[in-house]
Order: structure tokens, then C-alpha cells, then sequence
């Protein structure tokens, strides 16, 4: 068993007052953690799986006597997939506010619905946060530095999602049936989506542009479509966990570039199936644009599970220089910079410059 960072801010936080949100793209392990946090305590406890017709039936439009009957004597309240539930951020409050020795933990595969429905519901009532495919640092405290150095390869090609680092051997099919069955579930569903075919070609013009500046002019023109399309999409995969945006650093120096962007995959095994690309590094020809979209996956996750809060950019001047990655906190900037070769290890993100512009 794998040991997940997030177990323990979501135990230190029980029976504080407040629902605990815990959001992440599917397959991500959201419902095992939890599961195995139930099992732990020794409150009596309910889970609620909303992928169940009946379970969605009785939690929707839902009156305070209605909860408190389903609810019974319990005092641990898990909701899974709590997504599926239209009126669910209502729901959450009803019972936050009226069973008081009622703790809920609540999961969500997406943002584009549950931080809609919950966000004013659950205004001061909530904790939220994301679980994110396994880090490295988990994967280190449950094998070890030298296991998982060995390992380094296969970790840019499949990536780290459970069932992939659980099942080795067999990465490529699942990460076929991660992509094709579960990766779009949640943005098909969306109102706004009338183009699927769409969605798959600005994927794949991702994943082929990572480490690289993007262009939404350039993608709509490929794509035919209009750039506001663009920018939804882009925005509705980023809703979902599957990329994120890096903007540009900029002190408004002439000769700066502040209006660009990168698009980074939180997962390298789902960029590289959406290329269908699972050659070794030495057949490559993109291992440092998969070793930069590591590494800034990996400090996401490590800053997010450590609540080490900061602002995330890189910087490029019209002369081409070039900073990777720079962190902004405590009013100082920390750079860093990228750079593969076949002997590197995972002492990652050592600081060894300080810039202030």
C-alpha cells in the first residue's frame, strides 16, 4: 500500500466544523484513500457512492429530516463522486449545518461541476483540496531513492497514476483504457462540449507542445475552430485535472514576453498515450520537454500536499533567454532550470539560484 501525502491533512482536519472537499481527475486513488481512512477510525461511519441511482435519488433535493433519517447515527459521512448530484452543494450544507457532530468527506472526479455547485453552498463550511497521481516522494517513503532512480525511465514514459505504477507489465493497455473510457468522462458531460473529435486533436496538439509556449491563435487555426473554443476546452481540461497552464514572468520590462503561456500534462503515461508514444528514452527525440513536464508536475504536488502556497511562472525575453521555472513567495523569486541526462537522479529542485528582478 502506498502511503498517499494527503491521508493526513484530511485526518487532521476531522471534526472541525467544516466538510472536507477532496477533488483530483479520475483513477487517481480519491476513493481508496478514503476507504482506507474509514476503516482506520473507529467512529461509526456511511458511505455514500453517487454513482448509484438510488444513493443520487435520495441525496438530491434532500430535506434536513430526510438527511438526518439517512444519515442515522453515523458520524463519519463519506460522499463519493459527489459530482453526480445536482443539487449536492445545497445537500452538503443542510447537513453541516444541522447535524453538527456529522463529519463529511466528500470526493469529486471534477471541478467543472462540484466547485460550481458547492462553492457558495459551503462559503467558511469547507476544506478543499486535490489528490493529485502518486508523487514521487509517496513513491520514495514506500520503496526508496534508489528503487525509484531505477525506476526514472519508466516513470516519464507511463507515468505515475495507481494502476499504472500497481501493474507493471501492463502500462500501455491501461493506460489505453485510462484515456479512452475515463479521461473525458467528466467534460462530455458538459453542456458546452458539442465537439468531441475537437477535444481529442487539442489534446494531442498539447501534449505534442509541452515545455513549449502555446498559442491559442495557432491552435484554433489547426483545430478550424474559433479561439474562444479554444480557451474553453483548454479550461474545461484543466477543470478536470488533466493539464495545467504556466503563465509568464514579467516586472513589464520592454523586451519581456508577459503574455505567454505553457501547458504542462499532471500526468507524463497520459501525454504520452495521447501520442501514442511509449518508446524508451534513447528512441526520443522529446525527453527533455518529458523530464520539465516531470519535474513541474512533481513540485505541484509536493507544494500543494505541503501547503507551501507561491506563484508558479517561467520567463523568455525576446532575445530567447530563458528561465524554466521560477516560484514566487515570501517576496523572492526562486529559478530553476531543466537539463536531461542519462545519469540524473531525483535529488529534484535543489535551489542554486536566487534572481530578484
Amino acid at each position: 500500500m502506498i502511503q498517499r501525502k494527503l491521508k493526513n491533512y484530511i485526518t487532521d482536519r476531522l471534526f472541525k466544523g467544516k466538510a472536507i472537499i477532496v477533488l483530483g481527475a479520475r483513477q487517481t486513488g480519491k476513493t481508496t484513500l478514503l476507504k482506507t481512512i474509514e476503516t482506520e477510525r473507529s467512529e461509526k461511519s456511511l458511505w455514500l457512492d453517487c454513482d448509484e441511482i438510488d444513493i443520487r435519488t435520495k441525496l438530491n433535493d434532500a430535506n434536513s429530516q430526510k438527511l438526518k433519517n439517512l444519515i442515522g447515527n453515523a458520524k463519519l459521512v463519506f460522499i463519493d463522486e459527489a459530482q453526480r448530484v445536482e443539487n449536492i452543494g445545497i445537500t452538503l450544507k443542510l447537513i453541516t449545518d444541522n447535524l453538527k457532530d456529522v463529519q463529511l468527506v466528500v470526493s469529486g472526479s471534477s471541478a467543472l461541476e462540484i466547485s460550481n455547485k458547492i462553492n457558495e453552498p459551503l462559503t467558511g463550511r469547507k476544506y478543499e483540496t486535490v489528490l493529485f497521481p502518486i508523487s514521487t516522494a509517496e513513491l520514495i517513503e514506500t520503496n526508496s531513492t534508489l528503487s525509484e532512480e531505477r525506476l526514472l525511465e519508466n516513470r516519464l514514459i507511463y507515468g505515475l497514476y495507481p494502476d499504472i505504477v500497481m501493474n507493471p507489465g501492463n502500462e500501455i493497455e491501461l493506460l489505453k483504457n485510462l484515456t479512452n473510457s475515463y479521461l473525458y468522462k467528466d467534460i462530455l458531460f458538459y453542456k458546452d462540449i458539442r465537439k468531441p473529435q475537437v477535444l481529442q486533436k487539442l489534446l494531442q496538439l498539447l501534449a505534442l507542445q509541452i515545455g513549449s509556449e502555446v498559442s491559442y491563435n495557432e491552435l484554433a487555426n489547426s483545430l478550424q475552430v474559433d479561439k474562444e473554443t479554444v480557451e474553453r476546452y483548454i479550461d474545461l481540461l484543466e477543470k478536470s485535472f488533466i493539464v495545467f497552464r504556466l503563465g509568464s514572468f514579467s516586472r513589464n520590462q520592454r523586451n519581456e514576453i508577459n503574455k505567454g503561456k505553457k501547458i504542462y500534462f499532471y500526468d507524463n503515461g497520459i501525454r504520452n498515450a495521447l501520442i501514442s508514444n511509449f518508446n524508451s528514452l534513447s528512441l526520443r527525440n522529446d525527453t527533455g520537454a518529458l523530464w520539465e513536464n516531470f519535474l513541474i508536475t512533481e513540485r505541484t504536488k509536493q507544494n500543494a500536499y505541503n501547503l507551501h502556497f507561491c506563484n508558479s511562472y517561467f520567463w523568455r525575453t525576446t532575445q530567447q533567454q530563458e528561465i524554466d521555472y521560477i516560484e514566487e513567495h515570501s517576496g523572492k523569486l526562486f529559478c530553476y532550470e531543466f537539463k536531461w541526462n542519462e545519469n540524473m537522479n531525483l535529488k529534484l529542485f535543489t535551489e542554486t539560484t536566487l534572481l530578484i528582478f
